[in-house]
């Protein structure tokens, strides 16, 4: 995933640009980029690194114009290099673009624009669109005409934002966010209200298949068939421009620290749609539901709850396998989709053939103007603000709060969820941290860490170990506590260390055994429970809860061990290597 920016207006746009890319590199951030036009010319900075680094060494904000666009990458085609960082001039100069997303058939593209006389120097998927725009405009001197000429070449999933040699700004999307910012003193477009939203709260959300032409007389919205579209301009949030750390040194500290708060809120905006979606979750003939990577655990969780608390079984299916499994979904069937951003490509392919299949489909998301609201029939908002660390933690608990919600509505109230009650322990853990931070300077160096649950401890096994893995680059796994004796325990010894999620419930005892047979194997043990044992090498407390409600409360410490490891390695918890906050290419 990238983030893609254009500004034309009456104000210099680099400065503009470049403080829009650092507020959305939470999307990509291995290179960066802008190009603006100015005195009939259009002039291209770009270079490896993060926004600030890049700005540091070529002065990206000092380029001159008041139309411009900008990049930061997330690769996907060709390696991290000056060359292969947007923008892409085409190959006369003529045009420049910034591309987020994928272009299926661009070396049958690049083959017949080499074979018409047209250049390349990178080896991205991206640059083919600056030559084929420009072979399209080279034959109609039309901007028009050259977006639907282009548009129509293309295969795959994409929005581009291109400068033209006049100074104009056009733009296109097909299965990628692009929003347009409607200001006093400009017009933006880009993949994130992030990019702009302190310069304006007026917005156009572009559709599926149109494309837009910007310059000094306005906007002009068309499909791709070219047929003008007419858009309601909509007012976005005012929370979407507190994206500022504050006193936090990093963004995913503040964003695990809002969690007493967030996990609250969760759905209350949409409380209607909450009800809803729990009557269809209720007469469903087969329930399914879907996430990737976090929102899958997120998934496993509710698998529990609902056969639990309401008897309802639910099958979990990751997002990416569904295209292997398409005649699972029937008619009459419900998928309930997560996602935190609604970007997700393999969120949205598996609810495109769940609808396929005649399926009805209820979204969980915390962007309520994203893909995959349009697709849902009902979508229930995390309502937890934007998260802009890289590794999904405040959206993980307003996810579950949402399921916990749902259950307990379910078995009408007889679940005994307290999630005020949720909120206090999470507050007590947050306050104080210290031992946190003395494991963490333990574990910074190992190789390897298992972490080990039992029941509805065993997808929060595997989150903590996904927050390890992403945070700390470190080789962590979860493991279902049974399943220790059947090939795991062979990998324990005096170099391991194993989290044990070890709450006084019924798993308590089960969970204590296996600790005792790792540990006679010289591993070191985390204990993560509201009671102490003499096996545990370090005990992190937990407070005592209802049964139900230890999943919201016993991720926290792991998400702080994660973080505070990763700060211990000298790595940046936000934006760990080679991650991007949402997939959006497959």
């Amino acid at each position: 995933m990238c983030s893609i920016i254009g500004y034309l207006g009456l104000n210099q746009a680099a400065p503009i640009i470049v403080k829009g890319l650092k507020r959305m590199e939470y999307r990509g951030y291995d290179s960066v980029g802008v190009a603006t036009f100015s005195n009939n010319h259009i002039l291209v900075r770009k270079g490896v690194g993060k926004v600030i680094e890049v700005n540091k060494a070529v002065r990206l904000d000092e380029l001159s114009g008041t139309v411009g666009i900008g990049h930061t990458r997330w690769a996907t085609h060709g390696m991290v290099t000056d060359t292969n960082a947007h923008p892409h001039p085409s190959s006369t100069g003529e045009i420049a673009i910034v591309h987020n997303g994928i272009i299926e058939n661009h070396e049958e593209l690049k083959k017949e624009l080499q074979q018409n006389g047209y250049g390349f120097k990178s080896q991205t998927d991206s640059e083919v669109i600056a030559n084929l725009l420009q072979y399209h405009y080279d034959k109609t001197r039309d901007i028009k005409q050259s977006m639907v000429h282009t548009v129509s070449d293309l295969k795959g999933s994409y929005a581009f934002v291109a400068v033209f040699e006049d100074g104009t700004l056009s733009a296109a999307r097909f299965h990628e966010p692009l929003i347009i910012g409607i200001g006093k003193e400009g017009y933006f477009i880009s993949s994130d209200v992030l990019g702009f939203v302190e310069h304006t709260d007026e917005v156009i959300y572009l559709d599926n298949r149109e494309f837009v032409i910007i310059n000094e007389s306005g906007i002009q919205i068309f499909d791709f068939d070219a047929n003008p579209v007419q858009h309601q301009i909509t007012k976005v949030s005012k929370e979407f421009a507190d994206v500022y750390k504050g006193e936090y040194a990093h963004f995913t500290l503040k964003e695990i620290s809002e969690q007493p708060t967030t996990i609250l809120n969760a759905g209350n905006n949409t409380k209607l749609e909450l009800d809803l979606a729990t009557d269809f979750v209720r007469h469903a003939k087969t329930l399914y539901i879907t996430g990737s990577g976090t929102s899958y655990n997120a998934a496993l969780v509710a698998k529990f709850l609902f056969s639990k608390y309401a008897k309802i079984k639910i099958e979990p299916i990751i997002s990416s396998e569904a295209h292997f499994s398409p005649d699972i979904f029937e008619q009459q069937s419900i998928l309930i989709a997560l996602s935190q951003s609604g970007e997700s490509a393999d969120v949205l392919e598996a609810v495109n053939i769940a609808k396929k299949a005649g399926a009805k489909i209820i979204s969980i998301v915390n962007i309520m103007t994203s893909s995959l609201v349009h697709l849902s029939s009902i979508s229930i908002g995390l309502g937890c603000g934007p998260e802009i660390g890289v590794a999904a933690t405040k959206s993980f608990t307003a996810q579950l709060a949402i399921l916990y919600k749902m259950a307990d509505k379910l078995c009408n109230g007889s679940a005994g969820m307290d999630f005020g009650k949720a909120s206090e322990a999470i507050k007590k853990i947050l306050s104080d941290d210290s031992k946190i931070k003395e494991i963490a300077k333990k574990i910074k160096d190992v190789s390897d860490i298992y972490i080990l649950g039992r029941g509805v401890h065993y997808p929060i096994a595997s989150e903590a170990s996904l927050k390890l893995k992403e945070l700390t680059y470190i080789h962590a796994e979860g493991l279902p506590g049974g399943e220790l004796k059947h090939g795991p325990l062979a990998l324990m010894d005096s170099n391991t260390y194993v989290i044990m999620i070890n709450p006084n419930d019924t798993t308590y005892s089960d969970t204590l055994t296996s600790a005792r047979e790792i540990k006679a194997r010289g591993a070191k043990i985390i204990g993560i429970s509201d009671k102490p044992s003499d096996v545990y090498d370090y005990w992190v407390e937990i407070p005592r809860m209802d049964e139900s409600m230890y999943p919201l409360v016993e991720i926290v410490p792991v998400q702080l061990l994660a973080y505070y490891a990763a700060v211990e390695k000298d790595t940046d918890p936000d934006y760990p290597r080679n991650l991007a906050k949402s997939v959006t290419v497959k």
